[in-house]
């Protein structure tokens, strides 16, 4: 069988069952979770754009975060991958077009989730052709899925809305840290630059994040190779 972007037809229907189950995953977590989050988080008390903002960030956690986790030990190739992340970018950015926005979760004053999906995507798409075990790019999307999450609910418990604070900071750079040291010396410092970037006021961190950590883990892999040996 002829090959899709040097990739292999046979290991694409290898991999439709396991992507298969990830989408209707990441569905349930747009369409249930998320929303139950969300309802919670107004029980409690919270206002609705912090409980919108819980809402996003179990996305994070649980759809963007655990899919890209998964990647090394379950996919064969990034074409799947991809077209899911692009399929969800899609699905989140009609509501915006249509102004029927999905409430629990979309602001209407951003298309954040749809850089958030389209940042994924891209870097689990190209990094693949450098790196066959997706860690060079997974690492990144972990900076923006788990750092950036745990930023914006330590923010949020705190200040009660979508701010920058140095608490989150702190908590985004303790676990970048953690994830970065898959990728050695390189994934640190990629972890470290990572967190102070999130913290910059009025971009996307959804898009400087991951590039910040791609970029820096990119040159570690082709001219410092030896800062990029794990540390587990």
């Amino acid at each position: 069988m002829e090959a899709v972007l040097q990739i292999t037809w046979e290991s694409i229907v290898a991999d439709l069952p396991i992507f298969a189950v990830l989408a209707i995953w990441n569905l349930f977590v747009l369409l249930v979770l998320s929303k139950k989050v969300y309802t919670f988080a107004l029980k409690k008390g919270r206002s609705n754009n912090s409980s919108i903002y819980f809402s996003r960030k179990s996305i994070h956690f649980l759809a963007g975060g655990v899919t890209a986790m998964l990647l090394p030990f379950v996919a064969r190739e990034p074409i799947l991958p991809a077209m899911m992340a692009f399929g969800f970018a899609f699905t989140t950015y009609i509501p915006h077009k249509t102004d029927r926005l999905i409430y629990w979760f979309q602001d209407p004053e951003n298309l954040y989730e749809v850089d958030f999906t389209l940042s994924w995507g891209l870097i689990v798409l190209f990094t693949w052709y450098i790196d066959k075990s997706f860690w060079l790019g997974v690492i990144p999307v972990l900076f923006m899925a788990y750092g950036d999450g745990i930023t914006g609910i330590i923010r949020n418990l705190k200040y009660n809305k979508r701010t920058k604070a140095w608490e989150g900071t702190a908590g985004m750079l303790v676990l970048c840290i953690i994830i970065g040291a898959k990728m050695g010396i390189a994934g640190i410092l990629a972890g470290i630059l990572c967190s102070f970037v999130e913290r910059i006021e009025n971009v996307d961190d959804n898009i400087t994040v991951p590039a910040v950590g791609l970029f820096i883990l990119l040159v570690a892999y082709y001219y410092f190779p030896s800062f990029t040996v794990p540390f587990y």
